[in-house]
């Protein structure tokens, strides 16, 4: 998500007194784009400003007043660069208003609509806070910004092709179309669709029923959609036993834990590393994306998705879960080749699979384990235990206060394993502060937990931890999450392992 975008909304700033008014009811629109994320209205007349889904961190203006084809213009490439159009414009309506207007016409308009003196104190506390100038040449930038703009990548709901909604809808039949540089969501670039070519492959692995409806040959590479089916019953056992809902889908809701056991439990969720052999050369898999059919949802929720289009093209059976992934293979080879020969090799992904929780007081303590598919038992057996700190200059900022006391163990496996196991800090640490007394700018990642990541091992999640052997034979090492203070209490661990279900799976394609 958009760093500045962030930033703000921690900084709990208003925008309304300059035509950007937050609301809790964020109800779109015929004209609102599909997968748009509404992030604060006019006030009138429905404009209301967005990102949309596949174009990164751009702002859009949305106004149900304009004339067909000319509801949706960009008005920045991200939202730093909207508030610094807001600082030179005086208020969001001169930017959303300036596709109308030629250069005299908006100077005229600027000269106009000078701002309120409640407006100068927003645009002052916007340009001290952020520390941000105004954009020169604004109409120039919003000029070259919406004339190089495509407005056929931006897809609609059904509500924009509805005349009851939207009395200037012209009905248009979706073309199905699949680009190398490209997703369920839209393509980059100006290349040409790819060429499908239907080879409705069915086969069963990892305990699922696949389809491979077709491949789609492109100038740069192959892309190749998977087609996953699932048992909608065991969809609904899921929703149930994680009491998953519309409204009760959050990962806020649920504990880092039970975050990576609904992750495993998901039958709609399964990572995998697909391999082509064509003509005897290896492609390797450059680019993939997914998208879930459900058909435990409401109706209105299955009928808007990509994935519901992806069904209906390949003719799948609706009464099932689908995961459809599409996965983009550069060609090994000068050009495009002759398709003679093309093999298909499926490989999962290791999965993070969570173990027990243990805790340890000093060197020389134990703790015994099982791996949780192989039921392999381990004996960890702590050689080292103790508070240390990192150097004041760890953190390139004098804006934050970061934590810097954390616990170092190093341990011991018995017996001595491969295996990737995973000792980590249950608690998430302290986060930093900021420091009022200074002007530098604001760090980025300041406002998420912090641990000891990209100083001492590194791993995803709000935990510090650090594993694997070193020169000192089978000696392993783990580091706690950060915090202001040494921690007095002994350290709750967890351990995890990384961990391959299925074997390998090849079918001829072609």
């Amino acid at each position: 998500m958009d760093k500045s975008y962030i930033k703000f909304k921690r900084l709990g700033i208003s925008l309304s007194p300059i035509g950007i008014e937050q609301s809790e009811e964020c109800v779109p629109y015929f004209c609102t784009p599909k997968g748009a994320s509404i992030i604060g209205w006019a006030g009138t007349d429905g404009i209301h400003y967005c990102r949309i889904r596949g174009f990164g961190n751009m702002i859009f203006a949305v106004n149900p007043m304009n004339a067909t084809n000319d509801y949706v213009h960009p008005i920045a490439e991200d939202f730093e660069t909207l508030l610094r159009l807001i600082l030179a414009c005086g208020d969001a309506a001169g930017v959303e208003q300036a596709w109308l207007l030629d250069k005299e016409q908006f100077d005229a308009y600027l000269k106009q609509n000078v701002p309120t003196s409640i407006q100068n104190s927003v645009i002052t506390e916007i340009s001290s806070r952020f520390e941000l100038s105004e954009l020169p040449e604004a109409w120039q930038y919003l000029h070259d910004l919406q004339q190089n703009f495509d407005h056929s990548k931006i897809k609609y709901t059904e509500d924009y092709y509805d005349p009851e909604m939207n009395p200037n809808a012209v009905s248009t039949p979706y073309e199905w179309k699949v680009y190398y540089d490209g997703s369920f969501w839209g393509h980059q670039g100006r290349a040409r669709a790819g060429t499908e070519i239907p080879v409705d492959r069915h086969f069963d692995w990892s305990g699922h029923h696949w389809i491979i409806p077709s491949v789609y040959s492109c100038s740069k590479g192959i892309v190749v959609d998977f087609c996953m089916r699932v048992d909608a019953e065991e969809i609904r056992a899921f929703m149930k036993k994680w009491n998953l809902s519309r409204e009760n889908d959050s990962c806020e809701n649920y504990t880092h834990d039970q975050q990576i056991k609904i992750e495993l439990d998901n039958p709609l969720n399964l990572n995998i590393q697909p391999k082509l052999e064509l003509n005897g050369r290896k492609m390797q898999n450059f680019s993939g994306c997914s998208v879930s059919y459900n058909p435990c949802l409401p109706n209105e929720m299955i009928n808007e998705s990509e994935a519901k289009l992806a069904v209906d093209h390949y003719g799948l059976d609706a009464t099932y879960g689908w995961v459809i992934s599409r996965n983009a293979f550069p060609w090994s080879t000068r050009g495009r080749p002759e398709i003679n020969s093309l093999f298909l090799t499926m490989k999962q992904q290791p999965e993070l699979i969570p173990g027990s929780h243990f805790k340890v007081h000093a060197p020389g303590d134990s703790f015994v384990f099982s791996h949780p598919v192989s039921m392999q038992e381990y004996i960890l057996t702590v050689q080292d235990l103790e508070q240390q700190a990192l150097p004041e200059n760890s953190f390139d900022t004098d804006h934050w206060i970061y934590p810097t006391h954390f616990t170092f163990m190093s341990y011991t496996l018995s017996p001595e394993t491969t295996e990737k196991i995973i000792i980590s800090d249950c608690n998430e640490g302290d986060k930093p502060i900021e420091n009022v007394q200074t002007e530098d700018p604001i760090t980025p990642a300041a406002s998420s937990n912090v641990s000891c990541i990209g100083i001492i091992g590194g791993a995803d999640g709000p935990t510090a931890i650090a594993f694997g052997g070193n020169k000192q034979g089978n000696l392993r090492t783990a580091c706690s999450a950060l915090h202001f203070e040494p921690v007095q209490s002994d350290i709750e661990w967890q351990i995890s392992f990384h961990e391959k279900r299925f074997d390998n799976f090849t079918i001829s394609l072609i």
